[in-house]
């Protein structure tokens, strides 16, 4: 006996199957990468957006800092021409109701930025 060595061959409709479900996984796999790529966007975007903020902040960090050694350093030139200690008394007090004030005025600053960039983020992620 003697086999039929001319080989095996796919039916047609097993091609067209199998044509069809790399088609498919294809489709899917290209949707799977624009969803990431989407994805990977609106990240960069939003750390750009946190980036730009958290400058702001620290741009105000530091005109802040400048601001309380500035005011540090006329309270101590006040406080040298001082002739007495109820002048040191008077002049101590003044200065420390003045930077209460101010540091209460940044800390509402600050929460308003980062409120802001907090706001800006959610922003930028849920662009589409």
């Amino acid at each position: 006996m003697t086999a039929d060595k001319t080989g095996f061959e796919v039916p047609e409709q097993m091609r067209d199957f199998a044509e069809k479900s790399v088609d498919q996984a294809r489709k899917a796999f290209d949707d799977f990468m624009g969803a990431t790529h989407k994805a990977v966007s609106n990240v960069e975007e939003s750390a750009n957006v946190v980036q730009a903020e958290a400058a702001d902040v620290n741009k105000k960090a530091l005109g802040y800092a400048e601001e309380h050694v500035d005011a540090a350093f006329k309270f101590a030139q006040e406080l040298v021409k001082a002739s007495n200690v109820e002048d040191m008394m008077k002049l101590q007090q003044d200065y420390l109701r003045t930077q209460m004030e101010s540091l209460g005025e940044q800390a509402r600053e600050f929460s308003n930025s980062a409120t802001k960039a907090v706001s800006e983020a959610t922003k930028a992620a849920q662009k589409d």
